[in-house]
């Protein structure tokens, strides 16, 4: 057997330092391609830029997809019952004749090698393991699915690997995941993008495997449409992003936006946590409604008649009149930066109409051009800034919400809901650095306050021309050069509007606040308050999600009962599927919490563990309900699927 193991060893070495050299050629003739069109420069045509520009985008993603694949290239073999061989890895390969020397394992004809099972095999005859260091392959396991017909060369072990790796010195990063994949797990995956999928299990099921795998999976089978948008994947906390950061770049994936919920407001970078009670205040729906009241609280009308001059003329300003400009520009339903623009126009308006009267009363004639100059003179007059500012202010999300924690009659008159303890619990200095709770509210502000104007209509419309033509022009190079599909028009153009700067999703996302992702994904989404889950809907309006989590494992009181209630500001329709099998908890331990969560009435999901392990030494039987039961780890029955890294 000896033999026979070095034989196929050295076999798999051939062949993986083939698929390696070929990797090396295609780098290098990427890289020569690209340096080609940089030499063509920036002259000639515009329509001959855009082109070179296509060209130049396409190849530099090319040339880093290879460069981040080096590592694992290639990790199993299936063997047919043809006695065809294909081969797994991160990233698909073909041959100078274009035939298939690695397969991508987010590839449809990949799937077997993660959902085949002894009763539904798939075709499949032998799966292999390769286990690698660098570019050498160190191990082989493979598994048979029929014990009748075990070739000869074949050495079979089951669940050898997978125990292994469970029981080997762990580290701090999840260095490369993909071959772990359980079926359910991979079944998951590959479900439907459409719609929120909930993905729940206990601690040790893999979930963030899952929703790792999921992110590049989506970005690899429905490329043309999330690439503009990307994914947005959002962690816990910040030692959670560290902890997978090398982890999406090792499925062969780059397109993924990585933040924590203290970072989904361009500006602010929150990483204080609120006491207890406060953000249970500042993650409550109401507060939706009191952002809203303290919006329409900074619009108002003097209680009386205010006297403006206007170039050595007084003008006595109703409160009716700023009322009636008030109500004008609500009926837009417009943000209130944008619909300021309304209120001050119909302001300007009927003041000017005002002194138009008072001037005519003189004796004076007035024509349209005697008209519009008497309309300059009211909107740039001191006393008019001052009063249409008075009764409807610009304002930035940061000074509404720091208003109103700063103002207790303010927040008051904004929230009668809140109790005053409540009330209390938001009080804060001025200057006191905004927290993770505020970020919702934050985002729920500027979605109320809209943006301030600052560069006109005009130059909007013409930016917005602009980028049209940018966009044309682009379309145009791509059907020319025949690369439909592998860039797209929009990410071309976007390197048009500042030449050089060529920015990724994840910093283009980073100052947009109004930026929506194709597919988004939340871990420990338990945790989540109704505000957090309102803005992740704006994020991500088509409810395109996967949602990953543990009821069980909440930590705020009182814990949603289900994921209904948990979901109820994002959705009120789901799917949710379970996971069962527990790779990382001993059966005992996990036997153990189990009937503890159980007696304590949590929602929590029953799992399989593929560990055995000692029954801890204080389990007390009369006081916790872990007595006396089968010690045996959980092997899967007929047609089950084995655990770990496939089935």
């Amino acid at each position: 057997m000896t033999d026979v193991a070095d034989a196929e060893l050295g076999k798999e070495q051939r062949y993986v330092s083939a698929l390696y050299s070929r990797l090396d050629v295609l780098r290098a003739e990427l890289v020569a391609e690209l340096e080609r069109v940089r030499r063509g420069g920036a002259t000639g045509t515009h329509q001959a830029r855009t082109e070179r520009d296509a060209m130049a985008r396409l190849f530099e993603d090319r040339v880093r997809r290879l460069r981040d694949v080096d590592e694992r290239l290639v990790f199993g073999r299936l063997q047919a019952d043809d006695g065809a061989v294909r081969y797994i890895g991160r990233i698909g390969l073909r041959d100078d004749e274009q035939q298939p020397l690695l397969l991508d394992w987010r590839a449809p004809q990949s799937s077997a090698f993660y959902q085949a099972t002894a009763a539904t095999p798939l075709g499949v005859r032998v799966r292999r393991h390769l286990t690698t260091r660098g570019r050498d392959v160190t191990a082989l396991e493979d598994e048979v699915f029929d014990p009748e017909d075990i070739p000869e060369d074949v050495t079979l072990t089951g669940e050898t690997a997978l125990l292994a790796a469970l029981t080997a010195q762990r580290t701090g990063r999840m260095h490369d995941i993909v071959s772990t994949i359980q079926a359910e797990q991979d079944r998951i995956i590959r479900s439907e993008a459409r719609g929120v999928l909930v993905v729940q299990g206990g601690p040790g099921t893999g979930k963030t495997a899952v929703a790792l795998h999921r992110a590049a999976y989506l970005l690899y089978a429905q490329k043309e449409r999330l690439a503009r948008n990307g994914v947005l994947v959002v962690g816990p906390s910040r030692s959670f992003l560290e902890y997978i950061e090398q982890v999406l770049p090792s499925l062969g994936e780059t397109g993924v936006v990585l933040r924590t919920l203290g970072q989904l407001y361009p500006g602010v970078d929150a990483a204080a946590v609120d006491p207890p009670a406060v953000a249970g205040v500042k993650g409550r729906t109401v507060m939706a409604a009191v952002l809203r009241r303290a919006v329409l609280a900074r619009q108002i009308a003097p209680e009386r008649a205010v006297d403006v001059e206007v170039n050595g003329v007084t003008l006595t300003v109703q409160p009716a009149l700023i009322q009636r400009a008030i109500r004008h520009a609500q009926q837009t339903r417009k943000p209130h930066n944008v619909a300021r623009v309304t209120f001050v126009k119909s302001a300007l308006g009927e003041l000017t109409a005002q002194l138009v009267d008072q001037v005519a009363a003189r004796g004076s004639t007035i024509d349209d051009e005697d008209r519009r100059m008497l309309r300059e003179d009211i909107r740039t007059a001191q006393d008019v800034k001052v009063l249409l500012n008075t009764a409807w202010l610009p304002l930035t999300p940061e000074k509404l919400l720091g208003d109103l924690y700063t103002r207790p009659d303010y927040l008051a008159r904004s929230a009668p809901e809140l109790r005053p303890r409540d009330r209390e619990l938001l009080a804060r200095p001025r200057r006191a650095p905004f927290t993770v709770g505020d970020v919702p509210l934050l985002d729920e502000a500027a979605e109320l306050l809209g943006e301030i104007d600052t560069t006109g209509d005009a130059r909007a419309q013409a930016r917005d021309a602009q980028r049209q033509r940018d966009i044309e022009n682009a379309e145009q190079a791509i059907a020319n050069m025949g690369v439909e599909g592998l860039v797209s028009a929009e990410s071309l153009a976007d390197g048009f509007a500042e030449e050089g700067a060529r920015l990724t999703t994840a910093e283009r996302a980073a100052v947009d606040r109004t930026w929506t992702y194709g597919h988004i994904v939340v871990d420990e989404a338990q945790e989540l308050t109704p505000m957090q889950w309102r803005l992740l809907r704006r994020r991500g309006p088509l409810r395109s999600f996967t949602v990953v989590g543990d009821l069980a494992q909440s930590a705020a009181l009182p814990a949603a009962s289900d994921w209904t209630e948990a979901l109820g500001a994002l959705t009120d329709a789901f799917r949710l599927e379970r996971l069962s099998v527990n790779y990382r908890t001993p059966q005992a331990i996990a036997e153990l919490a189990e009937s503890r969560a159980l007696r304590d009435g949590l929602p929590i999901t029953p799992s399989r563990s593929v560990r055995e392990g000692s029954r801890p030494s204080s389990c007390a039987p009369r006081r916790t309900g872990c007595g006396p039961r089968s010690s045996r780890p959980w092997r899967p029955t007929a047609g089950a699927p084995t655990a770990g890294r496939s089935p």
